[in-house]
């Protein structure tokens, strides 16, 4: 499975859904409960103008969005979040983001409209109401729009989570990404932050906020291509690393290609186990490379004193036509 996929899968986790928002937001404080959120359909369609005033349908993605509810001072609050996985840095993430908010927003805006237009159709239909009802005739400006004046949308925040062991470079808002030398003209443009969580620009401290698996993710890829301090954080955080959930081991092997094998059944991987055993792997390749190297140095060596190839053969310990090989003789 390609990296996209199997990061995308992993964080559809409501527990590790929640642990990134947590920390985002609250700073680590368990706020926000996985039974507090409900799946979305990520899905989003735009349909802007083409040419001659055609609709051209424009299918958009988001990788994950989840829907927040929680009673908050007696009434019910409602917030959407949503998640951009990268395993490779994306220049126009700003834009990117940028467009699912608007695209969020407009879709709330329509699916109002719609609502209204129901209610109208259905109001219009009755004969009569009844004592006590309240009917409604929206404003010219709320026909138009579809949004009456007190409807009000649901925020949208989108956050990127980084994959790769390396510091993002990329810009962070869309000002980042423009160049513009007159005050005035940028006084009028609206900005928007790229909200990233990346590795390798995170202190360890801040990482040790995560509760979820996402902690051991975060901080093997930081150290994915420091074996010194890979090791020193496997052992300092031992008792997690010994017990790391299945798809958060598909996350690190699909990341860092570490070489790590553990069965397909396992629900729970001994990252520590498997470490020490591609590194004994990697000791005893080394070995047998140095004993390779030292027998072709000795064959060269004793071809050159004279010896035939039968002889230098059992002296060394490798078939003839190996050591031939070596000396080129075939």
């Amino acid at each position: 499975m390609k990296a996209d996929t199997i990061t995308k899968d992993y964080v559809k986790d409501a527990g590790v859904f929640a642990d990134i928002f947590n920390y985002y937001i609250y700073g680590g404080r368990q706020v926000i409960l996985p039974e507090q959120l409900s799946e979305r359909d990520s899905t989003k369609i735009a349909l802007p103008y083409g040419a001659d005033g055609a609709l051209v349908p424009v299918q958009k993605f988001r990788d994950v969005q989840k829907l927040y509810a929680a009673m908050t001072d007696g009434r019910m609050e409602y917030v959407l979040y949503g998640v951009e996985n990268q395993a490779e840095i994306h220049y126009a993430m700003a834009v990117k983001n940028n467009l699912y908010d608007a695209l969020e927003y407009a879709g709330q805006v329509e699916e109002a409209a719609k609502s209204h237009r129901k209610k109208m159709k259905q109001e219009k239909g009755q004969e009569g109401t009844s004592a006590g009802e309240y009917r409604k005739t929206p404003s010219t400006g709320e026909f138009l729009s579809g949004f009456w004046s007190d409807d009000r949308l649901v925020p949208s925040i989108t956050v990127t989570i980084f994959f790769g062991p390396e510091e993002w470079d990329g810009p962070l808002s869309l000002f980042d990404m423009m160049d513009v030398s007159d005050p005035d003209v940028f006084a009028c443009i609206d900005n928007y932050h790229v909200r990233l969580i990346a590795p390798a620009q995170m202190v360890d401290e801040e990482i040790m906020k995560f509760q979820s698996s996402l902690r051991e993710v975060m901080l093997f890829i930081k150290y994915s291509k420091d074996r010194e301090n890979l090791s020193r954080i496997l052992k300092a955080n031992e008792k997690r690393f010994r017990e790391v959930e299945r798809r958060a081991a598909d996350v690190i092997e699909a990341i860092t290609n570490s070489g790590i094998k553990y069965n397909e059944s396992e629900a729970k991987i001994d990252m520590c186990q498997a470490i020490q055993e591609i590194r004994m792997e990697e000791r005893k390749i080394g070995e047998q490379d140095g004993e390779l190297k030292k027998a072709k140095e000795a064959a060269v060596e004793l071809y050159k004193m004279g010896l035939d190839t039968e002889k230098i053969a059992q002296a060394v310990g490798y078939a003839v036509e190996t050591v031939k090989g070596w000396l080129r003789l075939e």
